[in-house]
């Protein structure tokens, strides 16, 4: 007995701790960027989000001028008893005996020497710049650390945000609605070819959908729909219709068998049936995959490459984010701005429907 307890208690410790190890491996780098979305483009070129805590760094005490201690950058120097020359001193600089660290910074003729001390420090510049540029289709200007002024255009993060939204919503909505037309007629209608169909519905789920991209283009470009929102809506709900009907079918077809039947004798219509009946008892399934559907269709990027094209006016916030990365790859401050806004209106869509996440999956894999 004693034996039972304990295999049973380390392997609740295992399988607790496998679950704590995945959640801190997907929290830490979400934590990070979040962080590095409000350091500054210096901060985040010089060193890491981790500085956020307290943590022991060199920092600059004085500044020295060369010839004030009788230094020669054309041959040998001593600095507090420690031998060296021009290029160690500009390359790796020096530690004292003392713990202090001494660096040349310039050129022979021109220089200055940097003295350092390790101490405790912090690093909690934080600011909303980057969310302002990102956010924000107006040009900033950008001071350096040497005082000169540089012109960077805004990366309007809005316009493509509600591109994207206008895209998700209906690409959600529109597959749902017919998957639980078509789950409803599979599951409780009569009708010949039912089971055939079904298969050819259930088969799509294995055709990759990258090989109906250049087929559809040519369709939409026949029909002048190429380049247009519509497309996307169109493009999303053929690849979503498969998985859906699938998930739904599962679900609906393991309802009350007694309370259809009680419907239908009291004279209700299929119709009625399915509006009264389906739809509210089958929430948990539909929301399950709303998130799905919304996730896929908000971080998409190959679909809306292909149907929407580069158009300025109808980028969503995929295409906007990869021109971060294309134009301007070395600013990550912008680019971490960019990826948590991007990231944001999913978690919530999330949160949101959590409570029927599970409900949904699990659908159909018990009776009784």
């Amino acid at each position: 007995m004693g034996s039972m307890k304990s295999q049973q208690r380390w392997g609740g410790l295992l399988v607790n701790g496998g679950l704590l190890l995945l959640v801190l491996t997907w929290t830490i780098p979400t934590f990070g960027l979040f962080v590095s979305s409000f350091r500054s483009r210096e901060a985040i070129q010089s060193s890491g989000w981790w500085n956020i805590f307290p943590h022991r760094a060199f920092e600059t005490v004085e500044v020295i001028n060369p010839a004030d201690l009788g230094l020669d950058a054309t041959g040998p120097m001593v600095i507090d008893g420690v031998e060296t020359n021009f290029e160690e001193l500009r390359e790796t600089g020096i530690t004292t005996p003392d713990g202090k660290y001494y660096r040349w910074v310039g050129n022979r003729r021109i220089g200055r020497i940097e003295v350092q001390e390790e101490s405790w420090t912090v690093d909690w510049d934080f600011s909303l710049e980057n969310y302002r540029q990102v956010l924000s289709g107006k040009e900033f200007e950008y001071e350096r650390p040497d005082g000169t002024v540089e012109v960077i255009p805004g990366d309007d993060f809005v316009s493509a945000f509600l591109n994207s939204l206008a895209v998700a919503v209906p690409a959600t909505v529109i597959p749902i609605l017919v998957a639980a037309f078509a789950a409803y007629g599979f599951a409780w209608m009569r009708f010949p070819g039912r089971r055939l169909l079904f298969i050819m519905v259930v088969a799509l789920l294995v055709v990759p959908l990258q090989i109906a991209l250049v087929p559809i283009l040519k369709d939409f470009r026949t029909l002048a729909i190429n380049g247009t929102f519509l497309a996307m809506w169109l493009a999303h709900t053929g690849f979503g219709l498969p998985l859906a009907t699938y998930l739904l079918f599962n679900y609906i077809s393991q309802l009350p068998r007694e309370t259809l039947e009680s419907a239908f004798i009291d004279g209700a219509s299929h119709f009625t049936v399915f509006r009264r009946l389906i739809l509210p008892l089958s929430v948990p399934a539909l929301a399950s995959f709303a998130i799905f559907q919304f996730l896929w269709v908000w971080n998409d990027y190959l679909v809306a490459l292909i149907f929407l094209g580069g158009n300025p006016e109808t980028k969503v916030i995929t295409q906007r984010l990869a021109d971060i990365i294309g134009s301007r790859g070395n600013d990550w401050h912008l680019l971490t701005a960019g990826a948590f806004l991007t990231m944001l209106l999913p978690l919530i869509v999330f949160f949101g429907l959590q409570r029927f996440f599970v409900r949904g999956l699990l659908a159909g894999s018990v009776k009784g």
